[in-house]
């Protein structure tokens, strides 16, 4: 009997990057329980977790099992005709079954409508009345379902394709081997560097066998024993060309100062100490994590918001809803390429100058008695909106742990800010601390450092009597302050330091 030869097949077709793999799939631990779920009639169905984890596919691979793949209408969140469908299945539900990808990157008001017409499918279990929803998303979709309508948890099938145990990494492995006539000495590498990470296990065996030369199915059968450190620098030397430029432009920030790096800061700590996750709660990694809180407060309630919206390409691979103050790296090929990057050349790269420990310069420092503690506060969290870095000394509490204040205070209204804005009234003059301030920053009213603003009529030493400020007498009573402070303080301040 004569064998006959192995069928052809070219690598970038066995193990696949992109798509869904043919020869080498292989379901997730639970994919027979989203089988259930999908296939019961009345039964809403979520699939989160991280991009890159094989939700969609697995979908897709469900589908094609139940032989139904015609019967589903399939949008995506990411295709603007599609979320035009969405919105009007949204407005105006019809019975149907529906498909909807990157359902987490829908608006908030649209997901809420969504949630409410899966409640109401769940609990009347009439197909014919009410669609059945299959919603994709990433990192707490699920939870955030639940959040919106309680009684959907327990008859809403909510799942998260689990990552490939290693037999099964060593099974898909072996099937795109067996494919192309190869066999890899060592297996079990491959689970180790990508801890039953779908794409990841694609990706790295498709580097092995390139740099092997094994761009086809061999003649012959032949083994090969990677390098994992040439395979690893090899997969982010490619990806550098794509995703080097981005990451730098997130880590840079809006307004680029080489002393003031926050983005910087928290990428890198997501990427080297927040463990195998590319999606993470800045309120909950500020709270467990003191020394980068700064940075996230910093930067989370308005400015991370503005940067991915005014710089595309990080907004490309980036994803922060500021609702939830989730961060979210959604290409597993971004996330595997930070988990491997010279952060230190990336910071000399961005400019970023080496200031250690120290507290960092500045626009403006706010010098203020407490009894105007909230509109300081209020003026902090206005100037920051608009991407002024501000001294307000709540922010700095942590910096300040196990220093003495009076040298801390001393720098940061002498040196380490542009422009001193003091808010001017008895309580200023009286007390200690606003007192010692004043004395530090009085010295630069000559070079025109320092913004008086007047809440009373109180004389201060050392502040001459024409020295032109903002007039804001004002109460705190009156409703329309934070309106006044807009309108008086804030646009006054933004068009005087630029």
């Amino acid at each position: 009997m004569t064998n006959l030869p192995r069928p052809r097949r070219v690598l970038e077709d066995v193990f696949v990057t992109e798509g869904v793999p043919e020869e080498t799939y292989v379901d997730p631990p639970n994919f027979n329980q989203i089988l259930l779920d999908m296939r019961h009639a009345g039964k809403p169905v979520v699939v989160e977790g991280p991009s890159g984890t094989g939700k969609t596919c697995t979908v897709k691979k469900v589908l094609e099992r139940l032989g139904r793949s015609n019967d589903w209408m399939y949008l995506s969140v990411r295709k603007p005709e599609d979320v035009e469908l969405i919105h009007e299945l949204a407005d105006r539900p019809s019975p149907g079954v529906f498909i909807i990808d990157d359902f987490h990157r829908l608006g908030i008001h649209h997901q809420r409508k969504l949630s409410d017409i899966a409640k109401l499918a769940a609990e009347e279990g009439d197909a014919a009345r009410h669609p059945k929803l299959v919603l994709i998303g990433i990192n707490q979709v699920g939870t955030a379902l639940i959040e919106f309508s309680p009684d959907v948890a327990k008859r809403c099938g909510i799942h998260r394709v689990q990552p490939a145990t290693e037999e099964q990494t060593t099974k898909l492995v072996e099937k795109g081997c067996d494919a192309l006539n190869v066999k890899f000495a060592n297996p079990a590498l491959f689970f180790r560097e990508s801890h039953g990470d779908y794409w990841l296990t694609q990706r790295l065996c498709s580097a092995a066998c390139s740099l092997d030369n094994v761009l086809e199915t061999q003649v012959e059968l032949r083994t090969l024993s990677p390098n994992f450190d040439r395979v690893r620098r090899s997969i982010i030397e490619h990806l550098e060309a794509a995703y080097y430029e981005p990451v730098k432009e997130f880590c840079r920030g809006r307004r680029f100062r080489p002393s003031n790096d926050p983005y910087y800061r928290i990428l890198r700590f997501i990427a080297t100490k927040a463990g195998l996750t590319s999606s993470v709660d800045l309120v909950e990694l500020a709270n467990a994590n003191p020394e980068i809180a700064g940075s996230i407060n910093n930067v989370k309630d308005t400015r991370l918001s503005v940067l991915l919206n005014e710089k595309p390409r990080a907004g490309q691979y980036f994803y922060f809803n500021k609702e939830t103050a989730r961060l979210s790296i959604e290409d597993p090929a971004v996330f595997y390429f930070l988990r491997n990057l010279d952060w230190e050349k990336l910071r000399s790269d961005c400019g970023f100058r080496d200031v250690g420990q120290a507290l960092q310069p500045v626009d403006i420092a706010l010098s203020f008695a407490g009894e105007y503690r909230e509109l300081a506060r209020l003026i902090a969290s206005r100037l920051r909106e608009l991407d002024v870095s501000t001294f307000f000394d709540e922010d700095y509490e942590n910096r300040f742990l196990g220093k003495q204040l009076s040298d801390e205070f001393e720098r940061v209204f002498s040196q380490q800010s542009r422009y001193v804005v003091c808010l001017l009234d008895s309580c200023h003059r009286k007390k200690i601390w606003p007192t010692f301030e004043r004395n530090v920053f009085s010295p630069r009213v000559q070079n025109g450092q320092v913004i008086p603003i007047y809440l009373d009529d109180t004389v201060f030493p050392g502040i001459p009597n024409d020295l032109y400020g903002i007039e804001f007498k004002f109460s705190l009573a009156n409703e329309d302050w934070r309106a006044l402070v807009d309108e008086k303080i804030i646009l006054r301040l933004i068009d005087r330091v630029g």
